[in-house]
Protein backbone atom coordinates (compact mmCIF):
# COMPACT_ATOMS: atom_id res chain seq x y z
CA UNK A 1 0.00 0.00 0.00
CA UNK A 2 1.19 3.51 -0.83
CA UNK A 3 -0.10 5.87 1.84
CA UNK A 4 -0.27 9.62 1.19
CA UNK A 5 0.79 9.17 -2.40
CA UNK A 6 -0.99 10.67 -5.39
CA UNK A 7 -1.55 9.87 -9.06
CA UNK A 8 -2.63 11.71 -12.19
CA UNK A 9 -3.73 10.08 -15.45
CA UNK A 10 -3.75 11.98 -18.76
CA UNK A 11 -5.96 10.36 -21.38
CA UNK A 12 -5.97 10.73 -25.16
CA UNK A 13 -8.39 9.21 -27.64
CA UNK A 14 -11.72 7.43 -27.58
CA UNK A 15 -14.15 6.18 -24.95
CA UNK A 16 -12.29 2.86 -24.86
CA UNK A 17 -9.19 4.72 -23.70
CA UNK A 18 -11.19 6.70 -21.15
CA UNK A 19 -12.59 3.47 -19.79
CA UNK A 20 -9.09 1.96 -19.65
CA UNK A 21 -8.01 5.03 -17.66
CA UNK A 22 -10.80 4.42 -15.18
CA UNK A 23 -9.46 0.90 -14.72
CA UNK A 24 -5.89 2.18 -14.32
CA UNK A 25 -7.21 4.58 -11.67
CA UNK A 26 -9.07 1.76 -9.96
CA UNK A 27 -5.89 -0.31 -9.64
CA UNK A 28 -3.92 2.66 -8.32
CA UNK A 29 -6.65 3.40 -5.75
CA UNK A 30 -6.47 -0.22 -4.57
CA UNK A 31 -2.71 0.25 -4.15
CA UNK A 32 -3.41 3.19 -1.82
CA UNK A 33 -2.78 6.06 -4.23
CA UNK A 34 -5.15 9.03 -4.30
CA UNK A 35 -6.09 11.18 -7.28
CA UNK A 36 -4.77 14.70 -7.70
CA UNK A 37 -5.45 17.26 -10.42
CA UNK A 38 -2.08 18.91 -9.79
CA UNK A 39 0.81 17.33 -11.68
CA UNK A 40 3.29 18.91 -9.26
CA UNK A 41 1.73 16.93 -6.38
CA UNK A 42 1.69 13.56 -8.16
CA UNK A 43 3.90 10.61 -7.25
CA UNK A 44 2.77 8.77 -10.40
CA UNK A 45 1.83 10.33 -13.73
CA UNK A 46 0.46 8.02 -16.44
CA UNK A 47 -0.26 8.88 -20.07
CA UNK A 48 -2.87 6.66 -21.74
CA UNK A 49 -2.28 7.19 -25.44
CA UNK A 50 -4.07 7.04 -28.78
CA UNK A 51 -2.57 6.37 -32.22
CA UNK A 52 -5.65 6.76 -34.41
CA UNK A 53 -4.66 10.27 -35.52
CA UNK A 54 -1.32 11.98 -35.90
CA UNK A 55 -2.42 14.99 -33.85
CA UNK A 56 -2.93 12.83 -30.75
CA UNK A 57 0.55 11.35 -31.17
CA UNK A 58 2.15 14.79 -31.40
CA UNK A 59 0.31 15.90 -28.26
CA UNK A 60 1.71 12.91 -26.37
CA UNK A 61 5.32 13.71 -27.25
CA UNK A 62 4.72 17.34 -26.35
CA UNK A 63 3.32 16.37 -22.94
CA UNK A 64 6.22 13.98 -22.28
CA UNK A 65 8.60 16.90 -22.84
CA UNK A 66 6.65 19.03 -20.35
CA UNK A 67 6.78 16.31 -17.69
CA UNK A 68 10.58 16.40 -17.54
CA UNK A 69 10.48 19.43 -15.25
CA UNK A 70 8.41 17.51 -12.67
CA UNK A 71 10.99 14.72 -12.68
CA UNK A 72 13.73 17.27 -11.99
CA UNK A 73 11.77 18.58 -9.00
CA UNK A 74 10.91 15.10 -7.68
CA UNK A 75 13.37 12.35 -8.53
CA UNK A 76 11.03 9.73 -6.98
CA UNK A 77 8.23 10.61 -9.40
CA UNK A 78 7.18 7.65 -11.60
CA UNK A 79 6.23 8.61 -15.15
CA UNK A 80 4.57 5.93 -17.26
CA UNK A 81 3.07 5.72 -20.72
CA UNK A 82 0.67 3.10 -22.04
CA UNK A 83 -2.19 2.66 -24.48
CA UNK A 84 -2.48 2.08 -28.23
CA UNK A 85 0.54 4.18 -29.19
CA UNK A 86 2.79 1.87 -27.18
CA UNK A 87 1.70 -1.21 -29.15
CA UNK A 88 3.92 -0.09 -32.03
CA UNK A 89 7.70 -0.48 -32.10
CA UNK A 90 8.62 2.97 -33.43
CA UNK A 91 6.91 5.06 -30.71
CA UNK A 92 8.23 2.69 -28.01
CA UNK A 93 11.79 3.08 -29.30
CA UNK A 94 11.43 6.85 -29.52
CA UNK A 95 10.10 7.16 -25.98
CA UNK A 96 12.76 4.85 -24.56
CA UNK A 97 15.68 6.59 -26.29
CA UNK A 98 14.63 10.24 -26.26
CA UNK A 99 12.63 10.53 -23.04
CA UNK A 100 14.93 9.10 -20.40
CA UNK A 101 12.72 10.47 -17.60
CA UNK A 102 9.98 7.97 -18.52
CA UNK A 103 10.13 5.01 -16.10
CA UNK A 104 7.39 2.74 -17.46
CA UNK A 105 6.19 1.71 -20.92
CA UNK A 106 3.28 -0.74 -21.24
CA UNK A 107 0.68 -1.69 -23.85
CA UNK A 108 -3.04 -2.30 -24.23
CA UNK A 109 -2.86 -6.06 -23.65
CA UNK A 110 -1.25 -5.94 -20.21
CA UNK A 111 -2.81 -2.99 -18.37
CA UNK A 112 -3.88 -5.44 -15.66
CA UNK A 113 -0.19 -5.88 -14.78
CA UNK A 114 0.15 -2.23 -13.75
CA UNK A 115 0.42 -2.87 -9.98
CA UNK A 116 3.26 -5.36 -10.45
CA UNK A 117 5.07 -3.05 -12.86
CA UNK A 118 4.86 -0.13 -10.44
CA UNK A 119 6.06 -2.26 -7.53
CA UNK A 120 9.04 -3.37 -9.60
CA UNK A 121 9.99 0.25 -10.30
CA UNK A 122 9.50 1.26 -6.66
CA UNK A 123 11.75 -1.57 -5.50
CA UNK A 124 14.53 -1.35 -8.12
CA UNK A 125 14.19 2.20 -9.58
CA UNK A 126 14.92 0.57 -12.95
CA UNK A 127 13.09 1.57 -16.12
CA UNK A 128 10.51 -1.03 -17.14
CA UNK A 129 9.28 -1.80 -20.65
CA UNK A 130 6.61 -4.49 -20.90
CA UNK A 131 4.51 -4.52 -24.05
CA UNK A 132 2.79 -7.76 -24.96
CA UNK A 133 2.70 -8.40 -28.72
CA UNK A 134 -0.52 -10.40 -28.52
CA UNK A 135 -3.50 -10.59 -26.21
CA UNK A 136 -3.83 -13.59 -23.91
CA UNK A 137 -7.59 -13.91 -23.83
CA UNK A 138 -9.76 -11.26 -22.24
CA UNK A 139 -8.35 -8.68 -19.86
CA UNK A 140 -9.78 -9.76 -16.48
CA UNK A 141 -12.42 -7.68 -14.69
CA UNK A 142 -10.59 -4.85 -12.98
CA UNK A 143 -11.49 -2.30 -10.31
CA UNK A 144 -12.65 0.98 -11.84
CA UNK A 145 -12.56 4.51 -10.47
CA UNK A 146 -15.41 6.16 -12.37
CA UNK A 147 -15.51 9.86 -13.18
CA UNK A 148 -19.31 9.92 -12.90
CA UNK A 149 -21.46 8.49 -10.13
CA UNK A 150 -24.49 8.12 -12.35
CA UNK A 151 -23.19 6.94 -15.72
CA UNK A 152 -20.63 4.28 -16.57
CA UNK A 153 -18.95 2.45 -19.43
CA UNK A 154 -18.99 -1.31 -19.79
CA UNK A 155 -16.59 -2.96 -22.23
CA UNK A 156 -18.37 -5.89 -23.92
CA UNK A 157 -15.91 -6.80 -26.69
CA UNK A 158 -12.21 -6.15 -27.16
CA UNK A 159 -10.35 -5.82 -30.43
CA UNK A 160 -11.54 -5.67 -34.03
CA UNK A 161 -11.61 -8.05 -37.02
CA UNK A 162 -12.54 -5.57 -39.75
CA UNK A 163 -9.13 -4.30 -40.88
CA UNK A 164 -10.28 -1.08 -42.52
CA UNK A 165 -7.32 0.04 -44.60
CA UNK A 166 -6.89 3.35 -42.73
CA UNK A 167 -7.20 1.94 -39.21
CA UNK A 168 -4.51 0.73 -36.82
CA UNK A 169 -6.91 -0.61 -34.14
CA UNK A 170 -6.76 -4.35 -35.03
CA UNK A 171 -2.96 -4.17 -34.78
CA UNK A 172 -2.86 -2.44 -31.38
CA UNK A 173 -5.92 -3.93 -29.67
CA UNK A 174 -5.93 -7.38 -31.24
CA UNK A 175 -8.70 -9.55 -32.67
CA UNK A 176 -12.25 -9.62 -31.35
CA UNK A 177 -12.85 -11.26 -27.97
CA UNK A 178 -16.33 -11.10 -26.42
CA UNK A 179 -16.92 -11.06 -22.68
CA UNK A 180 -19.35 -13.67 -21.33
CA UNK A 181 -22.95 -12.44 -21.01
CA UNK A 182 -22.99 -13.28 -17.30
CA UNK A 183 -19.95 -11.12 -16.62
CA UNK A 184 -21.46 -8.11 -18.41
CA UNK A 185 -24.88 -8.44 -16.76
CA UNK A 186 -23.29 -8.88 -13.31
CA UNK A 187 -21.26 -5.71 -13.84
CA UNK A 188 -24.39 -3.82 -14.91
CA UNK A 189 -26.21 -5.02 -11.77
CA UNK A 190 -23.35 -3.91 -9.51
CA UNK A 191 -23.25 -0.51 -11.17
CA UNK A 192 -27.02 -0.08 -10.87
CA UNK A 193 -26.89 -0.97 -7.17
CA UNK A 194 -24.14 1.63 -6.82
CA UNK A 195 -26.40 4.37 -8.18
CA UNK A 196 -25.57 4.29 -11.89
CA UNK A 197 -28.59 5.19 -14.02
CA UNK A 198 -27.04 4.98 -17.49
CA UNK A 199 -24.52 2.59 -19.00
CA UNK A 200 -22.74 2.78 -22.35
CA UNK A 201 -21.64 -0.51 -23.89
CA UNK A 202 -18.26 -0.19 -25.58
CA UNK A 203 -16.54 -2.04 -28.39
CA UNK A 204 -14.81 -1.27 -31.67
CA UNK A 205 -17.82 -3.03 -33.22
CA UNK A 206 -20.48 -3.90 -30.66
CA UNK A 207 -22.59 -5.55 -33.37
CA UNK A 208 -19.98 -8.31 -33.63
CA UNK A 209 -20.54 -9.21 -29.99
CA UNK A 210 -20.94 -12.96 -29.49
CA UNK A 211 -19.54 -14.07 -32.86
CA UNK A 212 -16.74 -15.85 -30.99
CA UNK A 213 -19.10 -17.31 -28.36
CA UNK A 214 -22.06 -19.69 -28.48
CA UNK A 215 -24.15 -19.21 -31.64
CA UNK A 216 -27.17 -18.34 -29.49
CA UNK A 217 -25.36 -15.30 -28.07
CA UNK A 218 -25.84 -12.13 -30.11
CA UNK A 219 -25.72 -8.41 -29.42
CA UNK A 220 -29.54 -8.07 -29.55
CA UNK A 221 -29.80 -10.95 -27.02
CA UNK A 222 -27.32 -9.20 -24.73
CA UNK A 223 -29.43 -6.03 -24.87
CA UNK A 224 -32.50 -8.04 -23.87
CA UNK A 225 -30.71 -9.33 -20.77
CA UNK A 226 -29.43 -5.88 -19.80
CA UNK A 227 -32.88 -4.37 -20.24
CA UNK A 228 -34.02 -6.57 -17.33
CA UNK A 229 -31.56 -5.03 -14.86
CA UNK A 230 -33.53 -3.27 -12.15
CA UNK A 231 -32.70 0.35 -11.24
CA UNK A 232 -30.95 0.82 -14.59
CA UNK A 233 -32.73 3.53 -16.55
CA UNK A 234 -30.89 3.96 -19.85
CA UNK A 235 -28.61 1.87 -22.08
CA UNK A 236 -26.37 3.25 -24.84
CA UNK A 237 -23.88 1.51 -27.10
CA UNK A 238 -21.06 2.42 -29.48
CA UNK A 239 -19.71 1.84 -31.98
CA UNK A 240 -21.88 0.00 -34.51
CA UNK A 241 -20.48 -1.13 -37.85
CA UNK A 242 -23.09 -0.49 -40.57
CA UNK A 243 -22.41 -3.85 -42.21
CA UNK A 244 -23.53 -5.67 -39.06
CA UNK A 245 -26.49 -3.46 -38.08
CA UNK A 246 -29.19 -6.13 -38.25
CA UNK A 247 -32.98 -5.98 -38.37
CA UNK A 248 -32.98 -7.88 -35.06
CA UNK A 249 -31.02 -5.05 -33.47
CA UNK A 250 -33.41 -2.48 -34.92
CA UNK A 251 -36.39 -4.40 -33.51
CA UNK A 252 -34.84 -4.43 -30.05
CA UNK A 253 -34.13 -0.70 -30.15
CA UNK A 254 -37.83 -0.23 -30.91
CA UNK A 255 -39.19 -2.52 -28.20
CA UNK A 256 -36.72 -2.36 -25.28
CA UNK A 257 -37.74 0.56 -23.10
CA UNK A 258 -34.29 1.28 -21.62
CA UNK A 259 -32.42 1.64 -24.90
CA UNK A 260 -31.51 5.23 -25.70
CA UNK A 261 -33.04 6.75 -28.80
CA UNK A 262 -29.66 7.31 -30.45
CA UNK A 263 -27.71 5.26 -32.98
CA UNK A 264 -24.13 6.09 -33.91
CA UNK A 265 -23.43 4.53 -37.31
CA UNK A 266 -20.10 5.64 -38.86
CA UNK A 267 -20.21 5.80 -42.66
CA UNK A 268 -16.77 7.41 -43.30
CA UNK A 269 -17.51 8.30 -46.96
CA UNK A 270 -20.40 8.67 -49.39
CA UNK A 271 -18.41 7.31 -52.34
CA UNK A 272 -18.61 3.62 -53.25
CA UNK A 273 -15.11 3.78 -54.68
CA UNK A 274 -13.69 5.16 -51.44
CA UNK A 275 -15.73 2.76 -49.29
CA UNK A 276 -14.34 -0.19 -51.26
CA UNK A 277 -10.78 1.08 -50.92
CA UNK A 278 -11.36 1.60 -47.19
CA UNK A 279 -12.50 -2.06 -46.97
CA UNK A 280 -15.70 -1.01 -45.19
CA UNK A 281 -17.71 -3.97 -46.47
CA UNK A 282 -20.87 -2.10 -47.55
CA UNK A 283 -22.02 0.24 -50.29
CA UNK A 284 -23.45 3.74 -50.19
CA UNK A 285 -26.86 2.31 -51.19
CA UNK A 286 -26.83 -0.25 -48.37
CA UNK A 287 -25.94 2.42 -45.81
CA UNK A 288 -28.71 4.74 -47.00
CA UNK A 289 -31.23 1.90 -46.75
CA UNK A 290 -30.15 1.15 -43.15
CA UNK A 291 -30.40 4.75 -41.97
CA UNK A 292 -33.71 5.41 -43.70
CA UNK A 293 -35.16 2.29 -42.11
CA UNK A 294 -34.05 3.55 -38.68
CA UNK A 295 -35.58 6.97 -39.33
CA UNK A 296 -38.85 5.49 -40.60
CA UNK A 297 -39.34 2.84 -37.91
CA UNK A 298 -38.11 4.88 -34.92
CA UNK A 299 -39.52 8.38 -35.31
CA UNK A 300 -37.54 10.86 -33.25
CA UNK A 301 -34.43 8.70 -33.13
CA UNK A 302 -31.15 10.57 -33.56
CA UNK A 303 -28.60 9.16 -35.99
CA UNK A 304 -25.00 10.33 -35.80
CA UNK A 305 -22.04 9.30 -37.93
CA UNK A 306 -18.31 9.68 -38.63
CA UNK A 307 -16.59 10.95 -41.76
CA UNK A 308 -12.99 10.74 -42.90
CA UNK A 309 -12.12 13.51 -45.37
CA UNK A 310 -9.21 13.21 -47.78
CA UNK A 311 -8.71 9.45 -47.86
CA UNK A 312 -5.97 8.59 -50.42
CA UNK A 313 -7.28 8.92 -53.95
CA UNK A 314 -10.44 10.77 -52.90
CA UNK A 315 -11.42 12.96 -55.87
CA UNK A 316 -13.67 16.02 -55.83
CA UNK A 317 -16.39 13.80 -57.30
CA UNK A 318 -15.95 11.31 -54.42
CA UNK A 319 -16.21 14.11 -51.90
CA UNK A 320 -19.36 15.47 -53.56
CA UNK A 321 -20.91 12.03 -53.05
CA UNK A 322 -20.30 12.51 -49.32
CA UNK A 323 -21.95 15.95 -49.43
CA UNK A 324 -24.95 14.47 -51.25
CA UNK A 325 -25.22 11.69 -48.63
CA UNK A 326 -25.30 14.23 -45.80
CA UNK A 327 -28.02 16.24 -47.52
CA UNK A 328 -30.10 13.12 -48.13
CA UNK A 329 -29.89 11.59 -44.66
CA UNK A 330 -29.89 14.72 -42.45
CA UNK A 331 -27.77 13.37 -39.59
CA UNK A 332 -28.34 14.83 -36.14
CA UNK A 333 -24.60 14.95 -35.56
CA UNK A 334 -21.44 14.05 -37.44
CA UNK A 335 -17.87 13.72 -36.24
CA UNK A 336 -15.59 14.76 -39.07
CA UNK A 337 -11.87 14.04 -39.33
CA UNK A 338 -9.09 14.68 -41.78
CA UNK A 339 -7.45 11.45 -42.96
CA UNK A 340 -4.21 10.84 -41.08
CA UNK A 341 -1.56 8.39 -42.28
CA UNK A 342 -0.97 5.63 -39.75
CA UNK A 343 2.23 3.65 -40.16
CA UNK A 344 1.51 -0.04 -40.68
CA UNK A 345 -1.83 0.42 -42.46
CA UNK A 346 -2.36 -0.24 -46.21
CA UNK A 347 -3.71 3.27 -46.85
CA UNK A 348 -0.54 4.88 -45.47
CA UNK A 349 1.56 3.18 -48.17
CA UNK A 350 -0.45 4.61 -51.07
CA UNK A 351 1.23 7.19 -53.29
CA UNK A 352 -1.98 9.11 -54.08
CA UNK A 353 -2.25 10.98 -50.78
CA UNK A 354 -4.52 14.05 -50.89
CA UNK A 355 -2.85 17.42 -50.31
CA UNK A 356 -3.32 18.84 -46.83
CA UNK A 357 -4.87 22.10 -48.03
CA UNK A 358 -7.42 20.19 -50.09
CA UNK A 359 -8.32 18.07 -47.07
CA UNK A 360 -8.78 21.15 -44.87
CA UNK A 361 -10.98 22.89 -47.45
CA UNK A 362 -13.20 19.81 -47.82
CA UNK A 363 -13.44 19.40 -44.07
CA UNK A 364 -14.68 22.97 -43.69
CA UNK A 365 -17.33 22.50 -46.34
CA UNK A 366 -18.55 19.32 -44.71
CA UNK A 367 -18.60 20.83 -41.22
CA UNK A 368 -20.43 23.95 -42.38
CA UNK A 369 -23.11 21.81 -43.99
CA UNK A 370 -23.52 19.50 -41.00
CA UNK A 371 -23.60 22.40 -38.53
CA UNK A 372 -26.50 23.95 -40.44
CA UNK A 373 -28.39 20.63 -40.55
CA UNK A 374 -27.82 20.07 -36.81
CA UNK A 375 -28.97 23.61 -36.07
CA UNK A 376 -32.15 23.24 -38.12
CA UNK A 377 -33.00 19.89 -36.53
CA UNK A 378 -32.45 21.24 -33.03
CA UNK A 379 -34.61 24.30 -33.74
CA UNK A 380 -37.52 21.93 -34.31
CA UNK A 381 -37.12 20.68 -30.73
CA UNK A 382 -37.99 24.09 -29.26
CA UNK A 383 -41.26 23.75 -27.38
CA UNK A 384 -40.94 19.98 -27.00
CA UNK A 385 -40.36 18.06 -23.78
CA UNK A 386 -37.19 15.98 -23.51
CA UNK A 387 -35.96 13.65 -20.77
CA UNK A 388 -32.40 14.34 -19.65
CA UNK A 389 -30.07 12.64 -17.19
CA UNK A 390 -28.62 15.51 -15.17
CA UNK A 391 -24.86 15.05 -14.76
CA UNK A 392 -23.92 18.25 -12.91
CA UNK A 393 -22.21 21.59 -13.58
CA UNK A 394 -21.25 22.56 -17.12
CA UNK A 395 -17.52 22.61 -17.82
CA UNK A 396 -17.82 26.21 -18.99
CA UNK A 397 -20.09 27.59 -16.25
CA UNK A 398 -20.54 25.99 -12.80
CA UNK A 399 -23.76 27.96 -12.33
CA UNK A 400 -25.34 26.09 -15.23
CA UNK A 401 -26.10 22.38 -15.07
CA UNK A 402 -26.16 19.99 -18.00
CA UNK A 403 -27.50 16.61 -18.97
CA UNK A 404 -28.09 14.47 -22.04
CA UNK A 405 -31.30 13.60 -23.79
CA UNK A 406 -32.07 10.06 -24.85
CA UNK A 407 -30.95 11.20 -28.32
CA UNK A 408 -27.53 12.10 -26.85
CA UNK A 409 -27.89 15.87 -27.13
CA UNK A 410 -26.45 18.10 -24.42
CA UNK A 411 -29.07 20.20 -22.65
CA UNK A 412 -28.38 23.05 -20.22
CA UNK A 413 -30.69 23.84 -17.28
CA UNK A 414 -30.61 26.03 -14.17
CA UNK A 415 -28.39 24.91 -11.31
CA UNK A 416 -30.12 22.52 -8.91
CA UNK A 417 -27.92 20.12 -6.92
CA UNK A 418 -30.89 17.93 -5.98
CA UNK A 419 -31.33 16.93 -9.63
CA UNK A 420 -27.84 15.49 -10.18
CA UNK A 421 -28.19 11.86 -11.16
CA UNK A 422 -31.91 12.15 -11.86
CA UNK A 423 -33.74 11.80 -15.16
CA UNK A 424 -36.05 14.82 -15.46
CA UNK A 425 -38.38 16.29 -18.05
CA UNK A 426 -37.22 19.54 -19.60
CA UNK A 427 -39.10 21.93 -21.87
CA UNK A 428 -36.71 23.05 -24.62
CA UNK A 429 -36.63 26.84 -25.01
CA UNK A 430 -33.50 27.48 -27.12
CA UNK A 431 -31.18 25.50 -29.37
CA UNK A 432 -27.85 25.73 -31.17
CA UNK A 433 -26.10 23.28 -33.50
CA UNK A 434 -24.72 21.13 -30.68
CA UNK A 435 -26.65 22.10 -27.52
CA UNK A 436 -30.14 22.70 -26.16
CA UNK A 437 -31.39 24.89 -23.31
CA UNK A 438 -34.50 24.33 -21.28
CA UNK A 439 -36.48 24.54 -18.06
CA UNK A 440 -37.18 21.59 -15.80
CA UNK A 441 -40.89 20.79 -15.67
Amino acid sequence: MSENKYYNIITYGCQMNEHDSERLAGMLEEMGYQHTDELADADIILLNTCIIRENAELKVFGKLGELKQYKRENSDLIIGIGGCMMQQDEPVDEVYKKYRHVDLIFGTHNIHHLPNLIKKIEETRDRVVEVWDEEEGLIPDLPSQRESEHSAWISIIQGCDNFCTYCIVPYVRGRERSRPVESIVDEAKRLAEDGVKEITLLGQNVNSYGNDLDKEITFPKLLEELNKVEKLKRIRFMTSHPRDFSDALLENIKKLDKLANHIHLPVQSGSNKVLKEMNRGYTREYYIERVKKIQEEIPGAAVSTDFIVGFPGESEEDFEKTIELVKELNFDMAYTFIYSQRSGTPAARRDDQVEEEVKKERLKRLMDLQNKISYDKNQKLIGTTQEILVTGPSNNDPEVYEGRTSTNKICFIEKNEELIGEIVEVKIEAAKSWTLEGTVI
